[in-house]
Formats: structure tokens, sequence, C-alpha cells
């Protein structure tokens, strides 16, 4: 029996691709798309997808409070692509209106840095986090953090939009949370999920 159980935002994107990620690791998880849902988990993952649509269900469900205190109240959670958006305290490049964001992740994220979906792109990241094997990441309508607090640890970086002199921050952690602007549920490689499941035992047996 898995020793955590984790929930995926279950309101619009790629969900399914991270369950299976969690399952090659043994860990239970389970859809997520009620408020009830989040009562008995130990870890919550809010996928990539598109932002807006994902704040709007989340809204017309009543999610997107529940969410907050889940978030504000500690417990771990990692947003991919749009589920980074929807974490950041300050987001640029919104549709007319903008949207519902959770919070919690004390960045400025630039909604759509990376352009359209034909401008989506892959690239090798040095993670020092995850060992000295760069990881092969999958930017999809990719957005970036353009600033971080003090306290947001920086994991990754990738070249910045038309200067490779320059990058963008790709991946963040702060305590709890933690934030990529790319896709790891849509490669073969584990290390992202692994290194969340550590975080949320970790965030068990501190609580326990």
């Amino acid at each position: 029996m898995s020793e955590i159980r984790l929930g995926v935002l279950a309101l619009q994107g790629a969900f399914r691709e991270h369950i299976a990620m969690l399952k090659r690791l043994n860990v239970e998880a389970a859809e997520v798309r009620l408020a009830r849902e989040l009562d008995d988990l130990d870890g919550l993952i809010i996928p990539g997808g598109e932002s807006t649509s994902m704040g709007l269900v989340a809204e017309r469900w009543g999610l997107v409070e529940p969410l907050r205190r889940w978030v504000h109240g500690g417990k771990p959670t990692w947003g991919t692509c749009a589920g980074m958006i929807l974490l950041a305290e300050r987001a640029t490049g919104q549709k007319l209106g903008g949207q519902a964001l959770i919070g919690g992740l004390d960045v400025t994220v630039n909604r759509n840095y990376f352009g359209r979906q034909v401008d989506s792109f892959e690239a090798d990241l040095d993670v020092p986090a995850l060992g000295d094997r760069p990881f092969h990441a999958v930017f999809i309508r990719a957005p970036a953090i353009t600033s971080v607090a003090e306290d947001v640890e920086t994991l990754s970086t990738v070249a910045a939009l038309h200067d490779e002199d320059h990058s963008v921050i790709a991946a963040v952690r702060k305590g709890p949370i933690l934030a990529t602007a790319f896709h790891p549920e849509l490669t073969d490689d584990l290390r992202w999920h692994r290194y969340f499941v550590q975080m949320v035992k970790d965030s068990k047996s501190c609580a326990g």
C-alpha cells in the first residue's frame, strides 16, 4: 500500500498523464474535481492545460477558495505549466479581464512568454536537485517566471526568448510548493514526480 495519497486536479489538461507517472512510482493517485476530494490527500498536482479555462471551471465548481485554503495552508502542491500560472501571486500577459489565481507562490509569471502552440519546443535543462543528468523538458505554449521573491528557490532556468545569452526561470520551489513551466508528465523521466513524492513524504513526516 502507498505511504501517501496524491490528487491531480482533473478539471482540464494533462491530468491522466500525471496519474500514470505516479502509478509507475507505486503511489496512490486520484482525480480531483470536487472540494471534498481534497480532504484525504497528502499532496496535490495542478496540471498543464489552458489556465484561463481551468480557472473558470474551478470558479464554476466552487473550487477556487478550497484550493486557496489548501495551498496557503501549507499543503504540498505542484503546478506544471498552467498549474504554475494558477499558483503565482502575479501574472502578466493575461487575457482581458484576467483570471482567478490561487496564489501562494511569490513570483511573477508571464502567461504566454514563449508564444503560441506553434512555438512549443524541447530543451535539456540543468537541474541540480535532480542530479547531474540534464532533464529533457517539453515546453508547450509555455509560461516563464520573470521575477521571484527572496525566499523562492530557483531550481532551473531556460534560454530567454530571442536571447540565448540570458535566461528565464523554468522551475522553482518555495517550501511545500513546486512549480515547473514545462510538462514532465509528457516524458518518460520520472525524476520530477519522484522529487515531488519525496517532498510530500517529508511534509507528512514533519506533520506526524
